[in-house]
Parts: C-alpha cells; sequence; structure tokens
C-alpha cells in the first residue's frame, strides 16, 4: 500500500456553505493529496483496487465483525460500528485528517435488497436509509471526489410510495436514482454515473455495477474507459477468462463449500459451460422442481461453468440452487480461493471469519480491476492529464467517431 502522505499544501481558500448553512473554509488540495476514507468497507476490494491506483487508503469503516477482523488482519486501520452511529469528526481524526482535506470517500451504502427481473414493487426511499448516512459524511467532510456504487438495478428502482402533487391523486412513481441525485445536487457536487462492467476492466468476471463519481470543485471527471473487449486483436486487451485465473487451482482448490449430493448427481450430468437445459429431457422436471414451471431464463440452475469465457458474476455463495457456480471441469463448486482469484485479490490476502463469511466477503467485493480503473481515472481528471490536447487532428472522421463514442462510454449520465 502506498505509504501515507504527511504534507499538505494548502491553495486559495473559498468560503463555502454546507448543508447544514454552516459556513466554512475549503481549500484546493496540491495534487500530491491522495488520502481516501472508505465507507461499508467490506473485504477492502474497493480499497485494494484504489492503492493500486496509486491512491492512500488512510481508514475503513464496517459494521460487520469479520469484515472488520479481515481488514485488521491485513494491517489496515478501520473503525468498527453502524455507520448511523459514527460521527465525521471521528473518521477524520481516525484519518488524521481535517475538513475538506481527504482526496477521496468511497463506499456502496446498502440499499434494501431488490432484484433486477421479474415483478418489483419497489424499494424504500433511499432519504431513509444507510445512503442518507453516506450523504452525511460528504456533507461535512467535503471530500474532493466522492464515489458510490450499488447494484445495477437501482438505475431503473423506483420509490415504493412515490409522492403526491394533491391529496385526492395517486402516488405517482420517484425513481430511486432520481432522489439520489437530488441530495448530491444539494451538497454542490458535479457527478457522473452509469453501469460498469468488470469484464471491461480486465476481471475474469462479468459484473456489472451501478457507479456514482462526484466532484466538489465542478472538475471535467468521467468514468473508466473500458480497456479489454470481446474482439480486439491484442490479447492483453481481450476479455480475461476463468481459465487464466483459476486453472492451476484445479488440484488444490482449498477450503470449498460442497453441493448436496442429489445436486451433484445432475451436475454430473452437465457438460463445460451447460446447465439445466444440458440435462436429459426426462431428467429435468424432477431436477428442477418447482423452478420447471416458472418464468425466466434459469440459467444459473445446475450451472457449470466455461473455462474460456469471463466467469458469471459471483454470489455470495456457488451453491444457492438458481446461481450455482460448478467448477468446468471438476465435481465441486467454487473454493474461496477461487473466489478471490476471479476478484483479483492479492494472494496473501487474508480473510477472516468461517466459510460462509469468507464467501460471502469476497462475493459481495468490488473486483480489484474496476476498482484500480476508478482510481486511476480520478488521479487523470486531478492532474489534468487525462487527454491529449492538440492544435489539429489528422483524419478528421476517423477521429471523430473515436472520440465521439469515448464521449458517450465515460459520461452518459452527467449532473
Amino acid at each position: 500500500m502506498p505509504a501515507a502522505l504527511s504534507i499538505f499544501i494548502l491553495l486559495q481558500p473559498e468560503e463555502c456553505v454546507g448543508r447544514d448553512g454552516v459556513k466554512s473554509l475549503q481549500f484546493r488540495l496540491s495534487e500530491k493529496n491522495r488520502d481516501v476514507i472508505s465507507l461499508f468497507s467490506g473485504a477492502m476490494g474497493l480499497d485494494i483496487g484504489l492503492a493500486l491506483s496509486g491512491l492512500n487508503v488512510r481508514v475503513g469503516q464496517d459494521i460487520e465483525a469479520n469484515c472488520v477482523e479481515t481488514m485488521r488482519a491485513n494491517g489496515h486501520h478501520v473503525i468498527k460500528g453502524d455507520i448511523r452511529q459514527i460521527m465525521p469528526e471521528q473518521l477524520l481524526e481516525a484519518a488524521g485528517l481535517k475538513r475538506a482535506e481527504p482526496f477521496l470517500i468511497c463506499g456502496g451504502p446498502p440499499c434494501q435488497p431488490f432484484s433486477t427481473a421479474g415483478k418489483r414493487q419497489g424499494i424504500n426511499d433511499p432519504r431513509g436509509s444507510l445512503f442518507m448516512d453516506f450523504i452525511r459524511m460528504i456533507d461535512y467532510i467535503r471530500p474532493r471526489f466522492f464515489i458510490m456504487e450499488n447494484v445495477k438495478g437501482l438505475v431503473s428502482a423506483l420509490v415504493k410510495q412515490g409522492f403526491q402533487t394533491d391529496p385526492d391523486t395517486a402516488y405517482s412513481p420517484l425513481p430511486v436514482l432520481e432522489v439520489i441525485l437530488a441530495e448530491f445536487e444539494k451538497l454542490g457536487y458535479r457527478t457522473v454515473y452509469d453501469i460498469l462492467d468488470a469484464a471491461s476492466y480486465g476481471v475474469p468476471q462479468f459484473r456489472e455495477r451501478f457507479v456514482l463519481i462526484g466532484s466538489r470543485d465542478s472538475e471535467d471527471i468521467f468514468l473508466p474507459l473500458p480497456t479489454h473487449f470481446q474482439t480486439h486483436q491484442s490479447p492483453a486487451h481481450r476479455w480475461a477468462t476463468l481459465r487464466s485465473a483459476i486453472s492451476d487451482l484445479e488440484n488444490e482448490p482449498g477450503e470449498c463449500t460442497y453441493f448436496s449430493e442429489e445436486r451433484m448427481n445432475y451436475l454430473r450430468l452437465v457438460p463445460e459451460g451447460g446447465n439445466w437445459r444440458s440435462l436429459p429431457t426426462d431428467v429435468i422436471p424432477r431436477a428442477m422442481g418447482g423452478a420447471y414451471q416458472s418464468g425466466g431464463g434459469k440459467v444459473g440452475f445446475y450451472r457449470r461453468l466455461a473455462y474460456d469465457q469471463p466467469c458469471p458474476t459471483l454470489v455470495t455463495s456457488p451453491v444457492q440452487k438458481a446461481s450455482m457456480l460448478c467448477h468446468p471441469t471438476k465435481d465441486r463448486p467454487l473454493s474461496v480461493r477461487e473466489y478471490a482469484r476471479i476478484q483479483q485479490f492479492p494472494e496473501e490476502w487474508i480473510f477472516t471469519g468461517n466459510l460462509a463469511s469468507k464467501y460471502r466477503q469476497i462475493g459481495n467485493a468490488v473486483p480489484i480491476g474496476l476498482a484500480k480503473a476508478l482510481g486511476q481515472t480520478l488521479i487523470a481528471v486531478a492532474e489534468g492529464a487525462s487527454t491529449i490536447k492538440t492544435k489539429r487532428i489528422r483524419g478528421t472522421s476517423v477521429h471523430k467517431r473515436i472520440n465521439n463514442t469515448i464521449k458517450i462510454r465515460g459520461g452518459v449520465h452527467v449532473n
């Protein structure tokens, strides 16, 4: 991890009024400041990636005991506790920083679980959730940037009751994202957001996450551009495959859970890359049970992974019936070590707790490659180095087409 930076050069103090109406001095910091406060840190997937990009995570926070112990086991400073009971001053003191000094606050405030498929009734208003404590920390601490990540379903979710324009009318649907963006707008942060897939950043896994980046000083922020593609002339820039991540662990997987004997009997009939549709026709109704008549593609039932493509999204357990993650060639689920490889954790990273907790910590993490790309993007913005400026571009039509594509990908939604 990068060493902590102890020297800050404060330039051009600016008077800023927070949401509470209290005036405070805000400063544009030296370009050398790269200090980060991490919230809802979990097993530190996001934090590790940010550190690899050149940022310095000064302190983490989580309420879950095993996550806290994992952070401590790996030598990191952490505040254990419910974010609702933690004051921003505590975070600043633990990080050795003052208001407006942090380069970044990052985290994924938990939302009420909801599905991205099937019937959805909406979720509770985020203004009554831990999201508002994330807002509270940013409002007081005033970091130069923030990163908020969450499940992709947040983009299309609606608040349960919405709002009423008139007492005699029905509730109108209110998008959750609209509520979230409005809160950040109140803080005066410029934002950009979209759904990013970790496979586009060298992660051997399809994993789509909602990412929102904010800038206090209205800098020209953008989302990280993809570095890896399904088709590319250079192998180094094609999607990373499951084989590249775990093939050497076939016979030495380490800690591993197991499928029930009944499920394993069915999985033995499924070839690499197959699922329940690969079972003999007369076996399918018995294997699927009540799910056989249900809607949806059910692609996760009796799924045996394929070595030569990215892994499907890791979930908190590889043995759940609707999202099985069976090894491509071995008759077992993915192991804890294989989970960690797919999420790109360092080989020496220690996970604490029981077997179920280790799977859950890794399955909930932000993949390291995606996190590193996010950190690199903010550093490029801070250093004003994201764009090569020229007086003239030759091959105008070619470069215009490419730049239009980049503009769309890097800033679809800018507020």
